[in-house]
């Protein structure tokens, strides 16, 4: 007669997964074989390795997942729930800036019995979410569920940009990178993309929300390849400080930030100028604080509406200089770093000339050289460079002796 404590069962969580459930056949294992440039030697390429992660299908015979996920590829093949082949697929797009990639496989067979997942709106606090993929490189589907925790502008690591994202409280680990994130009406809300690795924090995983999403199949849409989240080419300040402001000519009822600098290279560079104060962003004021409305009691930077447009679009920018107001239609480009984040799946630029071989130097140089730390492990003068030079010029490159009789890492400009 011995009494047995059953824990209760939480309906929520699993009512939550039951209208998750229909949707899970969309969710695909991705399996890539990468094969990475030698920036050592940049004639030939490093060994090949593979790896796996997760992909889900959306209309228009695509599939979605992380561009971390299908880096340096040399073949991408794609697996469905329930079945034991993989289909050889075709990467048609790569947004390293969102870590977004778009694939599609030729094979009808691939397509069968399956429905494309859509898209919900952007979840707000507290709501439930449901991270669906293949983490750890298991063959087998895996749930984890969790709460929005927070909405803000995010450091997207593999892309070294800032755009919006979602922080969950929902397990994400190796292999669950590019897999759906769904609301409790089974919509996708966003893709897992990396997670917080910090002794102090558990359980904190990030996902990329719908507007970004959106913004990359529409912008592959439009211009039939990948072009880009604008910005703007500028370093600004806060202006928080009274005095700051009374300094500048700002009257009470004036909010706005300052720019301390603007990218020679960005069509900004021909109307405003160092010290304007910008008042609003297409209309909309901007704080002192550089934030902007978001929802109903929340504010969010100023760079999401710049990341909202499309590359070659135009905006009207309001700003203060010498105490009068100045209207410009801005033309929006991506930006040109003088050391590049990337170099878009392409063979590293170098020249040899008289036993001595010159490098471009880009972050993946850095990485490859100096290593995963190489923020602190680099010679300072290819730092200072990294983190405060601009490009006066757009063919403007930072090149190095990378080896040679003379010695290494000698800079020419």
């Amino acid at each position: 007669n011995m009494k047995v404590d059953v824990p209760a069962v939480e309906p929520l969580r699993w009512e939550q997964v039951a209208k998750v459930m229909p949707s899970m056949d969309a969710v695909v294992k991705v399996f890539c074989v990468h094969t990475e440039p030698n920036f050592s030697m940049p004639w030939q390429r490093k060994r090949q390795y593979s790896s796996s992660s997760s992909g889900f299908i959306i209309g228009g015979r695509r599939v979605l997942t992380n561009a971390h996920s299908v880096e340096h590829y040399t073949q991408v093949k794609l697996k469905k729930r329930g079945s034991d082949t993989k289909y050889l697929a075709t990467v048609l797009a790569i947004g390293n800036e969102c870590d977004i990639a778009m694939l599609t496989v030729d094979d009808d067979e691939f397509w069968k019995g399956v429905l494309p997942l859509e898209f919900g709106l952007l979840p707000a606090l507290q709501d439930a979410v449901t991270v669906v993929g293949y983490p750890i490189g298991g063959d087998t589907i895996s749930v984890t569920s969790g709460v929005v925790s927070r909405i803000e502008i995010l450091s997207y690591v593999h892309g070294s940009t800032e755009l919006l994202g979602l922080q969950i409280d929902a397990a994400i680990n190796s292999g669950n990178s590019g897999g759906p994130a769904f609301n409790d009406q089974g919509k996708c809300v966003g893709i897992a993309f990396q997670s917080l690795k910090h002794e102090d924090a558990e359980n904190i995983g990030y996902v990329i929300p719908t507007p970004v999403i959106k913004h990359f199949i529409q912008d592959y849409e439009k211009s039939g390849e990948y072009t880009g989240f604008p910005i703007l080419g500028i370093e600004w300040q806060k202006m928080e400080n009274p005095d700051l402001r009374k300094a500048m000519g700002m009257k009470s009822d004036q909010k706005g930030v300052r720019i301390r600098r603007i990218e020679p290279t960005a069509p900004e560079s021909g109307c405003m100028q160092p010290s304007d104060i910008i008042l609003s962003f297409d209309g909309i004021d901007i704080a002192n604080d550089g934030t902007v409305p978001f929802r109903h009691g929340e504010r969010i930077g100023f760079s999401y509406l710049v990341s909202q447009k499309y590359t070659g679009e135009k905006a009207r920018v309001k700003v203060l200089r010498n105490s009068k107001i100045h209207e410009f239609n801005i033309k929006l480009s991506i930006h040109k770093k003088l050391i590049p984040a990337h170099i878009k799946g392409r063979p590293p630029s170098y020249y040899i000339v008289a036993g001595f071989v010159f490098m471009v130097v880009s972050v993946p140089y850095l990485r490859s050289e100096y290593g995963k730390d190489y923020e602190f492990d680099a010679p300072v003068k290819l730092l200072d460079k990294h983190l405060h030079a601009m490009a006066q010029s757009p063919d403007e490159q930072l090149v190095v002796v990378s080896q040679g009789a003379c010695g290494r890492y000698q800079y020419w400009l």
